[in-house]
């Protein structure tokens, strides 16, 4: 794995985001957020713009090692359109915390999803992208139908 030391101007964009979720998220090294995440960095949802920097940054990534302590992450494949930086991943993780629902089931947890990262001046400006949590929660029996009747 590379060293999050490195400065993300020194990287390529795909380096710089394989980095940064493979050793910065999956090491929980908050320290290296702002080499990383630029200060007016926003996360994209459903169109809109969020504000998050590193300090946002800092704080979702907090609340996710309280659900799952072991969190990893791993890129499979990337695709570069300057200047955006698409990667498959795969997230790993022990559910020790309460998400979804009250109770922590105690299991490991794989998810797979999309990130798409915008990469501007050697860091991330923008981030979104997508999860594929009711496949795993499914699979886990951690959700069920209650009613089909439409």
């Amino acid at each position: 794995m590379r060293e999050a030391a490195q400065s993300g101007a020194e990287m390529t964009p795909q380096e710089l985001v394989r980095t940064f979720y493979e050793t910065v998220v999956s090491q929980h090294r908050l320290e290296d957020l702002p080499r990383f995440v630029g200060e007016d960095c926003v996360l994209r949802q459903g169109g809109v713009d969020r504000p998050l920097g590193p300090g946002g940054m800092a704080l979702h990534l907090a609340a996710l090692r309280e659900t799952y302590p072991d969190y990893r992450v791993r890129i499979l494949r990337q695709h570069w359109a300057a200047p955006y930086v698409v990667s498959e991943c795969v997230m790993e993780g022990t559910q020790l915390g309460p998400w979804p629902g009250p109770v922590p089931t105690g299991k490991r947890l794989t998810f797979t999803g999309v990130n798409i990262d915008r990469v501007e001046g050697g860091k991330i400006v923008e981030h979104g992208g997508a999860v594929n949590t009711f496949e795993t929660l499914w699979e886990a029996g951690i959700i069920r139908p209650t009613n089909f009747a439409f």
